[in-house]
């Protein structure tokens, strides 16, 4: 008697960082993974990007935000992802003070 196929771990799933380019969407997030890849003539390394709908449940990551990404089944006509953790948070929470401490702020 054959034992069951177990199912694939999660822990093998492909993981990707990449930054958060729109959050105007609802529990969706779009996502760019750059790469460097040289020319096939000139060796000279040219900017390559691959975009990634993901799934952002919390509505928890902004744009500029560096976040880790996972692959998964597919949640929609485009979602194949889901965002793990956030990275490093961008500059426009920065800027919007989102990460100061009230106490430091000055009327």
């Amino acid at each position: 008697m054959s034992q069951p196929a177990s199912p694939t771990p999660r822990t093998l799933r492909k993981t990707e960082i990449g930054r958060v380019t729109s959050d105007k969407m609802s529990k969706t997030r779009r996502v760019e993974i750059e790469r460097l890849v040289p020319h096939p003539k000139y060796g000279k390394y040219l900017k390559k990007r691959t975009v990634c709908y993901a799934h952002d449940a919390d509505n928890s990551t902004h744009v500029g935000d560096l976040v880790e990404i996972m692959e998964t089944r597919p949640l929609s006509k485009l979602k194949r992802w889901r965002i793990l953790r956030v990275v490093r948070p961008g500059a426009q929470r920065a800027l919007a003070g989102e990460n100061m401490d009230p106490a430091q702020s000055t009327p």
